[in-house]
């Protein structure tokens, strides 16, 4: 038991950025995990209960500083459901390498947006029949990036509440752990169903995700939001070169032993 304390101080870690950024602990949590051995089902299902603890906390400190529309929070979040079952039911096929290489592409993907999110302007929109049936199928891809990676599926859900809905980012990072609320949720109910978490590493995680949770809902009032961009784009992008070198390696050490055979 002692020497798995660590995951708290890891789900702390996740927790603060998460909730801050409003992408949830899984950018962090999943390639630690993926670099000390974890199988990719394992790492994205304990992964998966650290963003629901995270949201839940987050979800109650944002809620107080009233930064959260619960309307549209609640419709995204039940849209992303569907996929979330998706997701689980997919994750438990896949290979590490390919895993890797996927997973690398996302921690990119969120990298970009987070540094650039200040440049993200945000201009009041009207709703259109194709930006409604945009969000809904943005919420299922959401879902299944969710519970496929473990990440909770605010890399979709932030950019599109600002650049398609028009909402601020100040509140579009709240709204997105509401909806989180849901898609980890059900994701974790549908891996846990599936065999796939291990509930002692996933509870450790989820409590320092909790605690981290409050602490980044509070910071993301005084921090100078800068220099939190080019820390977090600078670890994201690290640990995304690491991922993609692995599966290289691991695809490289797989085609010198069929030459073999």
């Amino acid at each position: 038991m002692i020497d798995q304390l660590w995951f708290i101080p890891l789900g702390f870690v996740a927790g603060i950025l998460g909730s801050m950024i409003g992408l949830g602990g899984g950018i962090i949590v999943v390639p630690v995990l993926t670099f000390f051995g974890f199988p990719p089902t394992l790492a994205a299902s304990n992964s998966l209960f650290a963003a629901f603890s995270n949201s839940i906390a987050s979800t109650f400190s944002y809620s107080r500083q009233k930064r959260i529309e619960y309307s549209l929070g609640l419709k995204l979040g039940l849209l992303s459901i569907p996929g979330t079952i998706l997701g689980a039911y997919i994750s438990s096929d896949v290979a590490p390498s390919i895993f890797k290489v996927l997973f690398g592409l996302v921690l990119v993907s969120s990298a970009v947006y987070i540094f650039l999110r200040k440049k993200i302007e945000t201009r009041e929109k009207t709703l259109t029949k194709q930006m409604i049936v945009f969000a809904i199928s943005a919420s299922f891809f959401a879902g299944i990036i969710s519970s496929f990676f473990g990440i909770g599926g605010g890399i979709i859900f932030v950019p599109l509440m600002v650049v398609g809905m028009g909402m601020t980012m100040k509140k579009a990072a709240p709204t997105s752990q509401f909806i989180l609320l849901f898609a980890s949720l059900s994701g974790v109910i549908v891996h846990s169903i599936l065999g796939h978490p291990d509930f002692m590493h996933a509870g450790l995680l989820a409590a320092g995700a909790f605690v981290g949770g409050l602490v980044g809902a509070r910071l993301s009032l005084d921090i100078e939001e800068r220099y939190l961009q080019i820390l977090v784009s600078s670890i994201i992008i690290l640990a995304a070169i690491k991922l993609f070198f692995d599966s290289a390696s691991e695809n490289l050490f797989l085609f010198v032993k069929l030459l073999h055979i």
